[in-house]
């Protein structure tokens, strides 16, 4: 073995000393100071004979080495002379680093409170981990929930400069009122990162898919990390996540357990399209349950109303809506048998602008009943559907529609998808009631469009092409195929009924020029749900159960088939021209209004009972219902 040197020792040793940080090189360099002055001090007192005291020698020279100019006006021998001059020249060199030193550190722990790397210390908080575009339509929503809330904080985790992260949340957020939020960078699968997020004080925690090829697995490695912490708190997380692809809900729900509610992306933008491209507005009235801006869905317990039918209920307020029962020990119901009783801590599920505007109306309830006019069921006609564009949600679209329509409907497919007849194929081996077909071509293209004869369908449905466009692009191609749309319409003089797939929310306001019935803005919906479960856990199953076509869905039926037409109507008398039929009226459209944007799109959910309104033939009502 080679020989070590002294030199080298004394190097290895001097390295190990300064990479102990700023601290240490401050403790160093100070008592690099002090030797000095203390040697200094000691040879001018024995050289002069003691006619300097040693402690004046050593207040003297500590001045001398914090200010080289304080022994500009010395005087004495030329040993003290020269004493205070070596002390000088030390503090010059040793000071000076000292400062810069402490300069440096003083800057590192400024970049270090920049980079977002300081433990949050918060109570009651709601963390966010990852990062996508849906944080923005999080973020907005959760402020306005936590409008009412003294200290609210918002907390972000994600592997994203602080200082980007900050700027981006301020541009595209905006003012967040009373609501603080507070960035942090770190990994959300990595527990010492998850640690600087204070989960164990939090009130609820939101974890975003990653945008990457398998953002899946990123949501359960973050669950996993979350659960499995040593360190994690005893009682129960409240986890909101969202999962992509439904094949891996499993795992991720043997992984969360009973502490996370699961969001399946993929099944609920394919219901929401299933649903909506059948029924115009009424993704304006998911919208409106989903977002805090306007009605929300609470859960309620009345002890008045305890004993009584949830049928009575529903006429029990003037502005909130019933819509379920949520009993003491099981899961909500929705749309239950008019007869069911109200039992002891049961909760009404109940739709209002605040959960301290849900007030019993208080009085008896004025019917008109000569204004309900008799049920009489139709027999469905069968349904064709023309799907444009391709993404990967195309065959689960179609399943799912196969579940509302009748026997006997078609359902087309044009895409610029050369393996879309195979995957259709696959993906939709379990659909009865509809026949599928499939052309290959570009539904941007004009020639493409008028040789389908769109005016022989009776839904329309435009998908981006989110597989393969980045999403400006995927969102331009869905725009001009509204603008070819709207101009067959207008030259064909027939009333299209569409629903189009847009990525990005700004693209809204562009797509409100075409016209088009129904705007599926995927990303916000899905973030709108994140933020309502995070908000309460309960509101899971009661989304899921509007969403699952098994249960009542909600429903846009003809106005005339409930009550009398152009005279005026309160609500009053529509909900309970629905409860007979055992459904529950939720709002309306009015189709006079159904393009304008202030008034939204024509829907009132939960409007006052008692105010009158004039029903037109093309007006519908918002009801819940088993079909």
């Amino acid at each position: 073995m080679e020989k070590v040197t002294l030199g080298e020792r004394l190097r290895y040793a001097f390295d190990n000393f300064m990479a102990r940080g700023t601290i240490a090189l401050i403790g160093g360099l100070a008592l690099a100071s002090a030797a000095v002055i203390v040697i200094v001090s000691i040879v001018v007192a024995v050289a002069t004979g003691g006619e300097y005291g040693l402690g004046d020698l050593l207040w003297m020279a500590l001045l001398r080495t914090l200010d080289s100019g304080t022994m500009g006006g010395d005087q004495g021998p030329l040993l003290f002379l020269a004493g205070m001059l070596a002390v000088t020249f030390g503090g010059i060199f040793v000071i000076s680093a000292l400062i810069g030193v402490i300069n440096n550190g003083i800057e590192g722990k400024l970049d270090e409170l920049r980079k977002g790397r300081s433990r949050v210390i918060e109570a009651g908080h709601t963390v966010i981990l990852g990062w996508s575009q849906q944080i923005f339509t999080v973020i907005s929503e959760l402020v306005q929930a936590n409008a009412n809330r003294p200290r609210a904080c918002i907390v972000v985790l994600a592997p994203k400069d602080k200082v980007v992260m900050d700027d981006e949340i301020r541009d595209k957020v905006g003012s967040t009122g009373r609501t603080r939020i507070v960035c942090r960078t770190g990994d959300p699968m990595d527990q010492g990162d998850l640690a600087l997020a204070s989960l164990g004080t939090s009130r609820s925690i939101v974890i975003l898919a990653p945008e990457d090829k398998d953002p899946d697995a990123e949501v359960i490695k973050a669950m996993l990390a979350i659960t499995n912490d040593r360190g994690r708190r005893a009682e129960p997380y409240h986890i909101v996540a969202e999962i992509r692809d439904p094949r891996n809900l499993e795992v991720a729900r043997m992984v969360g357990r009973d502490e996370v509610e699961l969001v399946s992306v993929g099944e609920l933008v394919s219901r929401i399209m299933a649903q909506t491209c059948r029924q115009s507005g009424l993704s304006v009235v998911y919208t409106e349950l989903l977002d805090f801006g306007g009605d929300e869905i609470y859960f309620k317990a009345e002890p008045e109303l305890v004993g009584r039918t949830f049928g009575e209920a529903l006429l029990a307020y003037e502005d909130s809506a019933v819509l379920g029962l949520r009993p003491r020990d099981g899961g909500p119901l929705l749309d239950p048998p008019m007869e069911t009783r109200i039992g002891e801590g049961d909760e009404l599920i109940v739709i209002a602008e605040d959960d301290d505007t849900i007030r019993l109306s208080g009085g008896d309830v004025a019917v008109h009943a000569d204004a309900i006019v008799e049920h009489r069921p139709l027999s469905p006609a069968p349904e064709r559907t023309l799907i444009l564009g391709w993404n990967w949600r195309a065959p689960s679209i179609i399943t799912e529609l196969d579940r509302y329509v009748p026997a006997g409907s078609e359902v087309m497919v044009v895409a610029d998808h050369p393996d879309g007849e195979a995957e259709l194929a696959r993906g939709c081996a379990g659909v009865r009631n509809q026949s599928i077909g499939f052309r290959l071509g570009d539904t941007s293209d004009r020639r493409t469009l008028d040789a389908l004869e769109v005016e022989t369908y009776d839904h329309m449905i435009v998908l981006c092409y989110s597989d393969t466009l980045d999403p400006q692009r995927a969102d331009a191609r869905t725009l001009i195929t509204l603008l070819h749309l709207r101009d067959i319409a207008a030259r064909l003089g027939h009333d299209f009924s569409i629903v189009s797939e847009m990525l990005d929310i700004r693209n809204r306001a562009l797509a409100e020029v075409t016209r088009a019935d129904d705007f599926i803005v995927s990303d916000r919906l899905v973030s709108l749900m994140l933020a309502q479960v995070s908000e309460n856990k309960h509101l899971n199953a009661v989304f899921a159960d509007i969403f699952d076509p098994e249960g009542a869905e909600i429903y846009l039926k003809p106005a005339g088939d409930y009550v009398r037409l152009g005279e005026p109507i309160d609500f009053y008398t529509v909900v309970e021209a629905a409860r007979r039929r055992g459904e529950v009226a939720l709002g309306y459209r009015l189709k006079a209004d159904a393009e304008d944007a202030a008034k939204g799109y024509g829907v009132a959910v939960n409007p006052d009972k008692s105010r009158g309104v004039i029903f037109a033939p093309d007006d519908r009502i918002v009801v819940l219902a088993e079909s």
